[in-house]
């Protein structure tokens, strides 16, 4: 990660070093600065992929892209006849990773309590038993 961090430091001082005047140059200094905080700030949970081919460990992403998939599942697609806005999209993928998960119901129960044991005992409960 140190050489990202160097390689980063050195992309900033060429931005700074050519931003007098020019047209363009402080927003790339200002996105270079942003993404040098984010690579340090999230160091740890970045893969060093040399190291982990080194000792034989999985640097593919197939998993993560499945699982992805496997959550968006088909309402995203652009050849869907219904599109999502960004916060629509979001806030079912919140919603469906809770699915997955199996953590909708303790959601439910944090903001109702009430609410979730009336599904527990009201009438779709007990003509389900």
């Amino acid at each position: 990660m140190g050489l990202a961090l160097a390689e980063m430091e050195n992309i900033v001082f060429g931005a700074e070093a050519a931003s007098n005047g020019k047209d363009g140059v402080p927003k790339l200094l200002r996105a270079a600065k942003e993404f040098a905080m984010y690579v340090e700030g999230n160091a740890g949970l970045i893969p060093t992929f040399g190291d982990r081919y080194r000792h034989g460990e999985t640097i593919s992403t197939a998993i993560v892209e499945s699982a992805v998939n496997q959550v968006m599942s088909k309402r995203l697609v652009k050849k869907q006849h219904m599109r999502w806005s960004e916060e629509g999209a979001h806030n079912l993928l919140q919603v469906r990773t809770k699915v997955l998960n199996n953590d909708l119901r303790r959601v439910f129960d944090q903001w109702s309590p009430t609410l979730s044991g009336a599904a527990v005992d009201g009438p779709l409960a007990r003509k389900a038993a």
